[in-house]
Formats: C-alpha cells, structure tokens, sequence
C-alpha cells in the first residue's frame, strides 16, 4: 500500500507519493513565525530587492568593501525599523497625531512671524542707525568746511598731507556719545600729484570704502567744480575693517565732497545695532520655543480629555465583544463625552436584557425540543412495535396493504433517526456533550465507517477508493463521534456522486491527521462551502432524500468536529465534484496550526482538467 505525505503548510498543494520515512527521531521544530514578524520580513524583503534591482546600486556594492557593505546594509535596515515604528506608532495613536501636527503648524507659524518681525526690527534699526549718522556727519561737514585753506590748491605733497590728518583730527569724535571714523581723501587730480597720501584714516579705508561709493563721490566733486550748486551726501551699507584683519564687522559709510580738492568720508559701525538684533532674535528664539512647548502641551492636554473617553469607550466595547456583558463606562459630567458614556452603558444594558432574552428563548427551545424528543420516544415504540407487526405479515396483505407496511416501516425509521439527531443537536446547544477520547488507528476508522456506504455504492454501481498511508494514524479521538462524522460524508459523497467513485484519503503529520472525502458529483455553488454545514439546509429544494437524510447530519458532524477541536471544511465547483476535509489534532486539546491535506482535488484530477480545457482550445482554433 502507498504512504501519501503532504506539506502541512501547503494548503492547497497536491498530494506526492513519497517512501516510508526512516524511524529516527524528528529533527526539533523551529519557532513559529508571528503575522506581524511575517510581515516586516516581507517588507523589508520587498524594499531590499527593490533596491538591488538598481544597476548603480549594483555598481556600487561591487567596489565596496563586503564588511562595508554589511554596514551599509545594517543601518538602512535599522532606518526602516525605526520609520516603520514611528509610522505604526503615528498611525496608531490620535494624541500623537494631534501633538505633532500642533507641532508642526505652530512652529512654522511662529517661524514665519519671527523672520517679519526681525525684519521689521533690522530695518527700524538701519533706519533710526542712517538718520542718526547723516545729522553727525552734516555736523562734522559744516565744521570741516569752515576750515581755512580748504580751496586752495596745496603746493606741496607734505603740504596736502598735513592738511588731510590735521582735518581728520580735528573731525574724529573724542566724546563717547558718537562712534565713526574719518577719512580723508585727495581728489582725483590732487592724488596724481607727487608725495600726496592716498588716505589720511586709522582704519584699511580701501577694504572699508566700496568702490562705487568712491566713483560717485569723485563724480560729485567733478560736477561741482564744473558749476552745479547743489552738493550731494552718499552713503551705502559696507564692512568697516582695521589693517590686518580678514572680516569687518558691518557699518554705513557716508561720502561727500570737501571744496575742490579733498574728499570727506565717513565709517559708522553697526555694533550697538547689531547686538540690539541678536538680542531680539535670542528672545524670539526662546520665546517661540516655549510657546511650541506651551501649544503642544496644552494641545497634548486637551487631546488627553478627549482621547481617554474615548478609549476607555474603545476598552469597554472590547472587554463587552468578548462576552464581558457588565462592562460599564464611567459617568462624570454633563458634556459631550458624558453623553457618550451614558449612550454606551445605555446600549450596554439593552445589549445584555435582548441578550439574556435570547439565551432564556434559546434555552427553553432546546428544552422544548429535547422534551418533545424524549416524550416521542415512547408511543414511538409502540408505533414501531405494531409496524412491524404489519410489516412481517405483508405477504398475508394484499398488494396495496403490503406496500403501505413497507412505506411505514421506513418512514418510522427515518423518524427515529430524527428523533436521535434532534437530541443529539440538543445535546450541543446545550454545552452538554461530552469528548470520550482515546487513543485509535485513524484508519482503521474510517474502514469502519464505510460499511453503511459501501452497500449504498454497490446500489448505485460505484466503489469506495481508500488511499490509506501504511503506517498507523494514531490519535486521541471519541470513535463513536469520529465514525458518525465519517458516516455522513460518505453516505453523502455517495448519493450526490451521481454514479461516479468516491475517494477516501487519510495523511498525517507531527500534530494532525486528516481525512478528506472526494466525489465528482454535482459540485458546490460558490458560496455554499458554509451554507452546506447549516441545519436543514439543501442545495437543490426539489431533490427528494431517498436514502433519509434528516438534514442535520452535517451540522451534527461540525459540532462534533469542533467538539475535537478540529476543523470541518468544504470545497466544491460547478461539475467537478466537492472535498470534505476533516481534520483533528493529535493530542486532544492541542490547537490546530495547519492540515496534512490540501483542501481540493489533487494534482492527478488536475492536470487532466487542464490538458482537456487546452486540448478543446486548440481544437477550437484549429476550427476556426
């Protein structure tokens, strides 16, 4: 006989014939992998491949060093745990979602008002800063003009030089309450002269001056000798810089004529004006600071009042999901949030009195139906007493006589055996039935259970196939239960087999065994995999039970299925048959994690299908 041995995990793969296995132990079992741990695999398997795809990537792994790139690898994976934690963590939280975006906003706010307001303050400060310089140096212009000497046209180098520092000198500031410095200049035609200094000034005037300033200052003086009345004052931004230094620090200079033959410039640094800003900007730096931490603690704190109704709300309706029917929320206030919670408690009441009605309705309806059961059983001995009485003298009967003993007969038994399903359902609605397990050859179950079948299979002229492995299929099992759920299978694979054979097959693995049921009758519709496990339920109205099925066979076998812990499940298409596949743990009591059967036909019933389809699709464009 052949062993069949199926992937577990495999659900819906065909089954392969594979040798007995060697007796050794079975190598340890690694830990099983969780959803969430399946799916950051996934993930970051995606985003990886994703990312080698890349031919420069590609490119440049090649020239790295493999450590290096073990590195590289690292770090972006920890990147992804981190954004993945971050995003959960934002996805799953309204406190941080609301905290953060109050955050953002309020930042971006405040940042944009303290650059106008900084701006505001750095163009006061220029302003007051330039109307301040310009009355200094119209001060220090008057005094410098009523100097004597000043159209003369110096005679000498020497001359001109004495001339330039005694007026630097004498306009230079020598009280603390204005700052600039001086500098004196020849004009254009005066500095062509031998021996005249290009500067009379303590600071580097030609890093100081710009250069446009010294143009128009040159062009001003130019036009003046040549008859214009008015006399201009310039001045632009710059950087007042010392010999020997790199930078400046920031200042105006102003620029005038001085008579024909001099120039008159002047240097005011920005110190005051610019430690004014710094500290403007420090204090709108720590003031907006602390107003983000003010908005996002008062937006965290309003957050808070809201959030914890809420999910106190979300608790309570969890723990009443889970069966918890006195779960309450508490009551405190008048707002909004109290209305929720008394419309909650309110639901909560009305939930549990409905659902207590029902419970008592649904008990004294098994009730009801267990008595009526119980009550029947009675005159429905004696009624089966004297049927058969009727129906062992029917040779005695005429014909018609003898054939409603035979109609009697078995119609009575069929009502027995719905007298015996109803309380056996009842039994189940009742959580009164009771697992009797002990340790079986699977097997050796399911040849036992074909008994009733085969004689049904031998009427209708098919045979039962078993494809049974040939070690034994211990488990711990309730026979009589086992055997009524594989009766039914059977008996019902046979009738809607419509004449074909039917398919046992029985596999195995470290914690469950199987065994599926296979017919190539009429099919299942879509949908119908779970209808077919309700009570009294038909796929086809019309059809007549010829062989009295009650209705309740396989809901009967589902509670006893679930009674094991198992699963019942079904498959079936349009034509092509259905699979009922019963599975059941090892070790009663054990969760199920998988079936040693794929639920489906299997890969010899596939591949014919296939090629089939394919030969009549060449066929049909052969016609064509």
């Amino acid at each position: 006989m052949e062993r069949y041995s199926v992937n577990p995990d495999a659900v819906g793969t065909p089954t392969a014939q594979v040798p007995p296995m060697p007796a050794h132990p079975a190598p340890a079992k690694p830990p099983p992998v969780t959803a969430s741990q399946r799916d950051r695999r996934d993930v970051r398997e995606a985003w990886e491949m994703a990312l080698r795809r890349k031919k420069w990537v590609r490119w440049i792994v090649s020239w790295l060093p493999h450590r290096l790139t073990i590195a590289i690898r690292s770090l972006l994976r920890l990147e992804h745990l981190v954004i993945a934690k971050v995003r959960h963590r934002w996805h799953r939280s309204l406190q941080l979602r609301v905290v953060g975006t109050t955050l953002v906003i309020s930042a971006t706010m405040i940042a944009i008002l303290g650059f106008f307001l900084t701006e505001q303050i750095n163009d006061g400060l220029l302003v007051n800063a330039e109307t301040s310089a310009r009355a200094q140096v119209l001060t220090a212009l008057n005094t410098a003009r009523s100097l004597p000497d000043l159209n003369q046209q110096p005679a000498s180098g020497q001359s001109a030089m004495q001339f330039m520092r005694k007026t630097g000198q004498l306009l230079q500031p020598t009280n603390g309450t204005a700052s600039y410095t001086v500098v004196v200049a020849p004009s254009a035609n005066l500095a062509e002269q031998a021996g005249v200094p290009q500067w009379a000034t303590s600071i580097a005037a030609g890093a100081s001056l710009p250069a446009a300033l010294l143009d128009e200052v040159q062009q001003e003086q130019t036009e003046v000798r040549n008859g214009k009345v008015e006399n201009l004052l310039f001045y632009t931004p710059t950087a007042l810089t010392f010999d020997g230094q790199r930078s400046g620090t920031p200042a105006i200079a102003f620029g005038v004529p001085l008579g024909n033959w001099y120039q008159l410039y002047f240097v005011f640094p920005l110190n005051d004006e610019q430690q004014t800003l710094q500290l403007v900007q420090t204090t709108l730096i720590g003031v907006g600071i602390a107003l983000v931490a003010l908005l996002a603690a008062i937006a965290s704190l309003v957050t808070r009042w809201v959030v914890l109704p809420v999910r106190h709300a979300a608790r309570a309706a969890q723990r009443l999901s889970d069966g918890h029917l006195e779960e309450r929320m508490t009551v405190g206030g008048a707002d909004d949030l109290a209305a929720l919670a008394t419309s909650f408690n309110d639901m909560a009441i009305s939930l549990q009195e409905k659902l207590f009605q029902l419970e008592e309705l649904s008990k004294a309806q098994r009730q009801f139906v267990s008595d009526v059961s119980h009550e029947l059983r009675t005159p429905m001995t004696t009624i089966r007493m004297a049927a058969e009485i009727l129906f062992e003298s029917r040779e005695d009967l005429d014909a018609a006589a003898a054939r409603s003993a035979e109609l009697l007969q078995s119609q009575i038994e069929r009502f027995e055996v719905l007298l015996t399903d109803l309380l056996e359902i009842s039994r189940h609605d009742s959580n009164v039935a009771t697992l009797d397990p002990e340790p079986a050859d699977v097997s050796d179950i399911v040849r036992r259970s074909a008994d009733d079948a085969q004689q049904l299979a031998e009427r209708r002229g098919c045979r039962i196939e078993f494809r049974l492995p040939a070690a034994a299929c211990m488990a711990e099992v309730d026979r009589r239960r086992v055997e009524r759920i594989l009766r039914n299978l059977l008996v019902n694979a046979v009738e809607h087999g419509e004449g074909r054979d039917v398919v046992v097959t029985v596999a195995a693995d470290m914690n469950a065994v199987a065994i599926a049921v296979r017919d190539h009758g009429v099919g299942l519709a879509a949908g119908e995999e779970q209808l077919v496990f309700e009570r009294f339920w038909r796929a086809d109205p019309a059809r007549a039970r010829t062989t009295g099925g009650t209705g309740l066979g396989l809901a009967i076998a589902l509670e006893d299925a679930r009674l094991h812990g198992g699963w019942l499940q079904a498959w079936g298409e349009k034509g092509r048959g259905s699979v009922f596949r019963l599975t059941l743990p090892r070790t009663a009591g054990e969760p199920l994690a998988g079936s040693p059967l794929p639920l489906g036909p299997d890969e010899a019933e596939v591949i014919p299908t296939a090629v089939t389809r394919l030969e009549a699709d060449l066929a049909g464009g052969a016609r064509g």
